[in-house]
Parts: structure tokens; sequence; C-alpha cells
């Protein structure tokens, strides 16, 4: 099977973001400014602090630049290089002295937009064939020494795997014998968050989109370094990500820990060359991100992450391939990961008990449904949803499953203008210090953590025979109904804050099932009960 159409087609589908890109960066060499990404900070200066994941854009640009294939009007282009060097540049003059750099708000020190900026600054050295530099290399030497030395808060194996892998890659740039150690150190952390059943963890949870970038991130590691013996969890990764790639070419969803829609692919190509199954999982997927059904990633915070794995794709591509192979019929359950799929002749489901009977259900190679459970307002202006992980009665009956637990209020806090000048008080004073301290209190108020409502829900979905599925949901109010001000089903919910969630992709085009009118006949202990076939 050869995928040379397919190859082209990404790297079309790349470079056509790259004007993008280049709009994002001030290019202007007599500029204080030059070579940074972050256009809000310095173009519309809406913002008093350069985003320090921005400069992260400088690895697409370098791969623009490299990538020999048709059409591309960036190869070997020396202004394409000029402003790749430019934004490494910015990135260690926007630096704080120990090499730490800011995400979301000042003096953050965010472990994420440090690390991905230093595998981006890292990996465009290489691509370039830039030598030693005393400016870049002394950003890269204080970055890699703060990540070493830095454990944030969580579990983001995405992260770990970032830090790992930029430690890697700067103790053989640098010959620092101190980060290599500090390699094998987060290695061995990560390591010890894979779950058995292959996922590594993601805020307590597995997420298909992360994964993705985890395994990516691994399998580049691993290719430089096979002394690592990095190949058997990345086998068991690989093994659970497949059954995750629906029967459309679609990955994840909803239903993941995350809820990420996203997909990093070059991973599964370096793996491909000793394990032929990974190769499967992108002859799945790619077409249908060629073809624009892919969710949308023109965000300028995650934008970046998508066109560099793309790119490197594209550079990666194994150029033959075994015949495309399906996970077999029948069902496989994850019980830590809270997963369920059933794949049967014409019908494939797939149901997450972790977040209240969250599912995707597939006839006929096309999504039916994606459904992330009953949600409410009420009138007071919170919002009660079924979709937020929490312990929940899960039962497997045969062909039936039942989910039932409390309701748990959505993550909405919103910054105000006055909460805005408070946190900035508080990041120029006691939270320059103690960033760490800051960013678990944020954690905790947008991401972790749940607060049950005076609502519970039953969830009972039935596989019939003919492939058909029978769909069972009753909400019950503790305080009664008089509350409640908008009830329904909701398709493509997301009730946490999750950075790469959220987007949009074609297959959301449904409207929110709308049931408050069923309420009018309701007395105030009675349920609200709501059956409907699939």
């Amino acid at each position: 099977m050869s995928v040379e159409p397919l190859r082209r087609g990404l790297a079309a589908h790349a470079l056509a973001v790259v004007p993008r890109i280049l709009t994002l960066q001030d290019r202007t060499a007599t500029s204080p400014t030059f070579g940074c990404f972050d256009r809000n900070y310095w173009h519309y200066r809406i913002i008093d602090f350069p985003c320090g994941m921005s400069q992260e854009f400088v690895l697409p640009l370098a791969l623009a630049y490299a990538a020999d294939v048709p059409d591309n009007p960036y190869f070997r282009s020396e202004a394409i290089r000029e402003w790749a060097v430019a934004g490494m540049r910015y990135a260690a003059r926007s630096a704080h002295p120990d090499g730490s750099c800011d995400d979301y708000f000042p003096f953050e020190r965010a472990a994420g937009a440090a690390a991905f900026s230093l595998f981006a600054i890292l990996e465009s050295l290489d691509v370039l064939g830039i030598g030693p530099d005393a400016e870049i290399d002394g950003l890269v030497r204080r970055r890699a020494a703060w990540l070493a030395a830095h454990e944030e808060s969580g579990r983001l194996s995405n992260h770990e795997a970032l830090i790992a892998n930029g430690l890697e890659r700067a103790a053989r740039r640098l010959a620092e014998p101190a980060f290599e150690a500090a390699m094998h150190r987060r290695l061995a952390r990560l390591r010890s968050w894979q779950s058995g059943e292959g996922w590594f963890d993601e805020y307590g949870g597995a997420d298909l989109g992360y994964l993705s970038l985890t395994i990516g991130l691994l399998a580049d590691l691993d290719r430089r370094r096979p002394d690592l013996a990095l190949r058997e969890p990345l086998a068991r990764a690989i093994g659970f990500f497949r059954h995750f790639v629906h029967c459309d070419g679609s990955v994840g969803g909803e239903y993941s820990s995350r809820s990420t829609l996203n997909f990093f692919p070059h991973g599964f190509e370096i793996a491909g060359a000793w394990m032929p199954e990974a190769l499967a999982v992108n002859d799945a997927a790619l077409p249908r991100v060629v073809a624009g059904l892919g969710p949308t990633c023109e965000d300028d915070h995650i934008l970046a992450h998508h066109v560099w794995s793309w790119l490197l794709t594209v550079r990666e591509m194994v150029p033959e391939r075994p015949a495309p192979a399906r996970p077999p019929q029948g069902r496989t359950s994850f019980p830590e990961a809270g997963l369920l799929v059933e794949r049967r002749e014409s019908v494939e489901l797939v149901v997450s008990t972790a977040k209240g009977g969250t599912f995707r259900l597939f006839r006929n190679g096309r999504l039916v449904r994606s459904d992330t459970g009953a949600a409410l307002a009420t009138t007071d202006g919170r919002a009660a949803v079924c979709h937020i992980v929490g312990p929940f009665e899960t039962t497997i009956d045969g062909d039936a499953i039942t989910v039932a637990g409390a309701m748990a209020y959505a993550k909405s806090a919103l910054l105000t203008p006055l909460k805005n000048v408070v946190l900035r008080l508080v990041m120029l004073s006691l939270g320059r210090f103690f960033p760490d301290l800051v960013r678990r209190l944020l954690q905790k108020l947008l991401v972790t953590g749940r607060r049950d409502a005076p609502f519970r829900f039953r969830r009972a979905l039935t596989l019939e025979p003919s492939g058909a599925v029978l769909l069972r949901d009753e909400i019950s109010a503790a305080e009664g109904w008089d509350g409640v001000a908008l009830i329904g089903r909701g398709h493509s919910q997301v009730s946490i804050t999750t950075i790469m969630a959220r987007v949009f992709q074609p297959s959301q085009l449904e409207p929110f099932d709308d049931w408050t009118a069923r309420l009018a006949g309701l007395g105030p202990a009675e349920p609200l009960v709501v059956e409907t076939r699939l």
C-alpha cells in the first residue's frame, strides 16, 4: 500500500497554515519584539506579557523550510530560516532569568510552555543545522535545568514526556551529564503513571488526544535511545489507543478524561518501523485529517502542536505498509479507564462509565450520535451535568449498561476586571515566589475536583440484537424542579477547562435536545424520564 498521495495531502494541509503562523510573528528585524509570535502582545498590545508557549511556532517554520515536497514555497527559503532563528532568540530574550516562561499569566512559570518551546527549539536547531550558539544554547541550558528541577502539580503525562525528551536532547547538544540523569528520573516518574491497560495518566484518567502526543514523544526518544527500553510501554500504549480509532477515522472524543478530539500522528509513523500495527492507526485517521473532517485546531494556543506533528509525520512517513486492519469484533473493556468498546458487524459503541455514560455510537462507518448526557441550567445561573468524572454506580449486565450517581456543577469561572487585577497583584507579590501554589488553586477551581449538585441521574444503554440502542435517561431533583431554567441532553459538551478541548468538528452539527417543556407536568419529587431508540 503506497501512501504518497496521503503524504502529499498532509503536507499541503500543514503548509496551508504557515501564512497564519507568519501573521502571528513580529517579522520586523529592527523591532524590539522581533521574533515574537504572540500577536496579542506585540501588535494588539492587549496583554502585558508575551506568552512563552507561542515561541513553539519556530518548529513549524523550521520543518516547512526543510520539507522537500511538491509545491512547497517555503522550501529552503532564507526568510523562513531567518524568522525561525529570530523566534528562538526572542524566546531567550523574553525568558525569566532561570529559563522558565509564562503561559496564561505573568510569573506563572508554566512547565508546559517551557517544555513545548524547549522541544521545539532543540528540534529546530537540528532541522536547520545550527551549531553552537551562545544566546540560544544559554536558553537551552537554563530552561532544561529549570525543567529538570521542577515538578508541576497534577499528573500530566504528555508534559512529563516532553520534559524527558527535551532533557535528552539538551544533554546531547550541550554534553551535560546532569540532564541525562534528570531524563532518567523523569522517565521513571512517567512509567509509574502508566496503567496496566496501557494508557498514561492525564489528570486521573485516560485521554486519547494527549496520549497520542505522549506516544509521539516517547517514540521519537526511543528511536534516538533504544537503550531506554521504551518499546514495551509504547507497544502497550499503542495497543490501547487502537481501540479508540473509530470506524469513520475519528479519534477519541468527549468520553475520554480530558474530552480531547486532538490527534498527533507522528509517533505512529516512527513506531511503525518496529510495530506495523501502529501504521494502521494513521492509515485510518489521516485521510480524515487531510479531507478537513477532523477537529479545527486553528486556535493560536494549540495550532503549533498540530502543525509540527503533521510535518514530522510527512518527514517520517513509511512508504510501504501492511494491508489495513481493524480491531476484532466483540467487547473490549478497560475498567481502570472506565471505558468500554463494543464492535459488531455494522455497529460500534464506545461508552465511558467514568463520565456518566457519555458515549459515541457509529453505524455502517458513520457517527450516529455523540452524547454527553443530561445537562441543566438553574435560575441562579449555574449548570449541572452528568459527564464530570466522579464516583458512579455502574452495572454491566449482558448488553445493558447502567450508570447512576450525582450530577456535578460545571466549571465555568470567568475572569472579571476585578479578578484580573487581584490575580496580577498576587502574581506580582506572593505569586512570583510561589507560582505552583497559585497553579494548584487554579487547577482545583477550573480542572480537578467536583462539586455535587442536588440532582441525580440514571442512564441505561441497551444494545439490541438489531443494532439499535435503547437509551433511557432518568433525572431527579432533590429540591424540586422550580429552580431549573433549562434541561436537556447535550451532544458534545465539555464542562472542565482543557486547553485542547472544545474545538469544532463537523460531527457536532447537532442541536441541543431541549426537555424543558416536559417539566411542566411533573411533581417536585417526580423524576424526568426520557427514552430514545437510536
